[in-house]
């Protein structure tokens, strides 16, 4: 066994002292490492590390002694060098899911900020942030060395929401791990509409539209998610095309800004988010017969004991219009409604048809009490006017 243990670090020592590549000869890269050596770029599906390589054969190791967060006997922790970029580099990467962030060790934790940008109407916003180092080995086989630590440290910050693009979130212990779902988080959201509260009778939408003022229940519902997190809507808004994106829309809830006809009933308190509105025409579809619009809501995760202090403490505002901010509402992050239609018009129970082709026309009962005395008083208005025509045209008098 310590045989083996000596031809080991023999193996290793020799792959220390390899040749150094030609490129880092002569090279201004070819010094001490310096923090400034580590390149991060936090990518939508991977993170990406690149290492200038000289230095690392400078402090007298190479490209295999290098590893993510001291996984030294897992060659998917290790780094791939590039000797064709300039400078020479040592590349690492591995996928945000959980397979990528476990097998390296790498550290996922959640934390709240202010929000800024698109996200300033709230008071605070959660982050994810996935940070690690890539450590050397030594491969020194004696009680001391003479060889300096190399550590260069790296980490990637993502809004909560921003994390709902490309994976699916799930909890081990105190850390955020998040496997990959096989595509967009968006499609385990989905919003439903409903005719009335039980939100269990879809809401029809003929194209000839719903009437004015119809009250539409919606639902937002997460699945394949842990009850570590519940859902939370930002914000619903209302635009005329199916994009996200419009110069103008219109809130029915974003912070403490609320549109009188609705109201929120359910939100981050559980997996699904639920609010009910009554049906809007947009003034510029005046000379539509039926005007057409999407609902969208911004929506993110929240752990459940920290959801309460990311809701909005609202004392009335009033609801206003507001211009679309400069920097555009991520679409991934936006789950939005199939289109609604709304006729300009109030539809009332056809009428039944009579044999002849004419409709037969109901009439309330004061309606026709009121037609029936018209009718009396004509009747007796005729008797009366031939009574008098009889008596007048024989000459007798009216009274004797």
């Amino acid at each position: 066994m310590r045989l083996v243990i000596l031809v080991c670090q023999l193996v290793l020592i020799l792959r220390t002292e390899a040749q150094m590549p030609s490129e880092c000869i002569g090279h201004e890269t070819l010094r001490r490492p310096e923090n400034t050596d580590i390149n991060v770029v936090c990518g939508t599906e991977h993170m990406d590390m690149s290492i200038y390589l000289c230095p690392v054969y400078m402090a007298n190791y190479n490209s295999s002694l290098m590893f993510l967060n001291n996984e030294f006997t897992k060659s998917e922790c290790s780094g791939v060098p590039d000797l064709t970029a300039d400078p020479p580099v040592l590349k690492f990467s591995f996928p945000i899911n959980a397979e990528g962030l476990a097998t390296c060790n790498n550290k996922v934790k959640i934390f709240n900020m202010k929000g800024t940008g698109e996200f300033s109407d709230f008071s605070q916003v959660q982050y994810v942030n996935i940070s690690g180092k890539v450590t050397s080995m030594d491969p020194s086989g004696g009680t001391i060395t003479y060889r300096e630590q190399i550590m260069y440290l790296f980490s990637c910050l993502y809004p909560m929401q921003y994390m709902l693009n490309n994976t699916q979130l799930g909890v081990s212990g105190v850390n955020l791990n998040i496997r990959d779902n096989n595509g967009s988080f968006i499609s385990t959201l989905s919003m439903q509409l409903f005719n009335d509260g039980t939100f269990s009778v879809p809401l029809e939408l003929p194209e000839s539209g719903i009437n004015l003022k119809t009250k539409v229940f919606v639902r937002v519902k997460a699945t394949n998610l842990t009850n570590r997190f519940n859902v939370l809507l930002d914000r619903c808004y209302a635009t005329t095309t199916p994009y996200p994106e419009m110069v103008t829309y219109y809130d029915l809830f974003v912070a403490c800004i609320r549109d009188p006809q609705t109201l929120v009933e359910l939100n981050g308190v559980s997996q699904e988010a639920t609010f009910r509105f009554e049906a809007f025409r947009f003034v510029e579809h005046k000379n539509l017969t039926v005007s057409t619009f999407y609902l969208h809501c911004i929506t993110r995760l929240c752990e459940v004991d920290s959801c309460a202090s990311l809701m909005p403490n609202c004392t009335g505002q009033q609801r206003r219009r507001r211009e679309a901010p400069t920097t555009t509402v991520t679409e991934n992050v936006t789950v939005s409604s199939p289109p609604i239609y709304v006729t300009k018009f109030t539809s009332v129970p056809e009428n039944v048809a009579s044999p002849h082709g004419v409709d037969k026309t109901d009439y309330s009962s004061p309606v026709v009490a009121v037609i029936v005395c018209i009718v009396i008083l004509a009747v007796i208005v005729l008797i009366l006017g031939v009574f008098f025509g009889v008596y007048m045209r024989h000459g007798k008098p009216l009274i004797n």
